[in-house]
């Protein structure tokens, strides 16, 4: 189990959430916030932070090293503290956290794939951050972005949708420019989940995850871009806006976590370790399923999660499509059953990091029972031990 000191650390975390709470508008200069993007890129989509002038916000670049690169991101976060950890800073991060065993823990994080933001949530959890937001660098944000996301994080505001399929499909709150059945890249095919037979009710809450919403390209899976005539990994479909500023995702329902505009206290760090991804042929579930397991531990601690405010502009770059339904196919078949193994799980634990353990040797127990492709165990059984990984990590910077 892990150590009591990680507890004695979220408990000032949590009172210092519980000021913001009773701070009339935004987000005070008690909480430190961090913004982890991991890019190749030019960061110029972050621009409008330096307007700003927040104190406690941070920016981790997690990058490839590329100096020239580092100076003009530089220029565009001229007024904003932020750090870059390429390869060579982020081994020297680990061997002065961990020592002799760095190697192990290194390997928590894959190269050059998104789940590298994996590296920046235990920078944010070691310096003892409030709020992680972890954002793409294709998502073009204003002024008051970072503020939009504490306001759904701690408000006690919003409506609480259940589905009685347990999936909750994201575009239902997005004005689309399609009057066909959109669904998000994660969420699963099989007929029940996509019935779409909702209920609603009258109320909010404070939640430990908040999922923002896009404008112009929603997150689509590669199957349906094709299908929509997006070879180049963008298609007609547009956003214009979402119907509600706050949907809280009830008790039992799932919903495809897109990380590319997502806020969360960082109490679910331990439990949201974004799964080791580019190899054996998959990738691009890592937010998807670090979702899954995120929403299931939270229902079980009585935590709430949403979506909605702020919107994002997904300004998409043009892509190989089919490289991306390669990539996507093996996920999508473990996607079908990962989910039900997951939401079978049966937790007692009372903490994140407790119950990311538990739910970790769940799955281990269960994979040759739902999964028969040896392929797939193979590759299932590698995040399990990544996941136990992550909890020692998680408890050594504790």
């Amino acid at each position: 189990m892990v150590m009591s000191n990680l507890f004695i650390k979220r408990f000032i975390s949590v009172l210092k959430l519980l000021r913001q709470t009773l701070t009339e508008g935004g987000y005070d200069d008690l909480m430190l916030v961090y913004i982890i993007t991991a890019s190749i890129n030019e960061v110029e989509n972050l621009k409008p932070l330096n307007s700003a002038e927040q104190e406690n916000l941070k920016v981790l670049i997690i990058d490839e090293g590329n100096v020239k690169l580092r100076k003009k991101n530089d220029e565009y976060l001229e007024n904003i503290h932020h750090e870059y950890f390429g390869p060579r800073e982020r081994r020297e991060w680990f061997r002065s956290r961990f020592g002799s065993a760095y190697g192990k823990y290194e390997g928590l994080v894959p190269e050059k794939c998104h789940a590298e933001t994996s590296f920046g949530f235990l920078v944010a959890y070691e310096k003892d951050a409030d709020v992680v937001l972890e954002l793409d660098d294709d998502v073009h944000i204003t002024e008051d972005f970072v503020e939009k996301h504490v306001e759904n994080l701690i408000s006690r505001e919003g409506i609480t949708v259940n589905a009685k399929g347990k999936w909750y499909n994201t575009m239902e709150n997005l004005v689309l420019s399609d009057d066909s059945m959109i669904y998000p890249r994660g969420h699963p095919y099989s007929s029940e989940t996509r019935a779409e037979r909702y209920s609603w009710v009258e109320r909010g809450g404070d939640c430990v995850l908040n999922m923002g919403l896009w404008l112009q390209n929603p997150d689509l899976d590669a199957l349906t871009l094709v299908y929509h005539g997006g070879l180049n990994g963008k298609c007609d479909i547009r956003s214009d806006g979402c119907k509600r500023e706050k949907v809280l995702v009830g008790e039992g329902t799932y919903f495809a976590v897109c990380s590319m505009n997502t806020s969360f206290k960082t109490q679910v760090i331990p439990a949201f370790y974004q799964l080791y991804m580019n190899i054996h042929g998959i990738d691009r579930f890592d937010d998807i399923w670090s979702g899954i397991f995120a929403k299931r531990i939270a229902d079980h601690l009585g935590e709430k999660t949403c979506i909605g405010k702020p919107l994002g502009s997904h300004i998409k770059r043009s892509r190989n499509v089919f490289n991306d339904l390669r990539k996507e196919l093996g996920g999508i078949v473990i996607n079908e059953r990962l989910w039900r193994i997951v939401d079978e799980a049966e937790l007692s634990s009372k903490s994140f990091a407790d119950c990311y353990l538990e739910l970790s040797e769940h799955l281990s127990k269960s994979l040759n029972k739902q999964i028969k492709e040896p392929a797939y165990v193979k590759f299932m059984r590698l995040q399990t031990q990544k996941m136990r990984t992550w909890i020692k990590a998680i408890d050594k910077l504790s």
